[in-house]
């Protein structure tokens, strides 16, 4: 069960940040277009932009293309035989 409490907690965490930064700091919405509209802006900030505390300040798009560089740089050269 404390999974599931983690989880909770951290959905409504996410869910309170996203009322505070977007919905009630941008509106009044008009319509339910504007408010998908921001929502998908605001879900493509926060996956590629947002610096997060838990990523050293960094955004995830940093901390992936770190992760994958690390790891090419890891593999082991192949040797490949040219026609001579």
């Amino acid at each position: 069960m404390t999974i599931y409490r983690s989880i909770n907690a951290l959905a409504e965490a996410v869910n309170g940040l996203y009322k505070t930064e977007l919905i009630r700091r941008r509106g009044p919405w008009r319509t339910i277009e504007q408010v998908e509209l921001a929502t998908l802006e605001y879900v493509w900030w926060w996956n590629n932009q947002r610096l997060h505390g838990e990523l050293d300040m960094r955004t995830p798009l940093e901390v992936e293309a770190a992760y994958y560089a690390a790891q090419e740089s890891s593999r082991p050269a192949l040797a490949v035989q040219g026609n001579a």
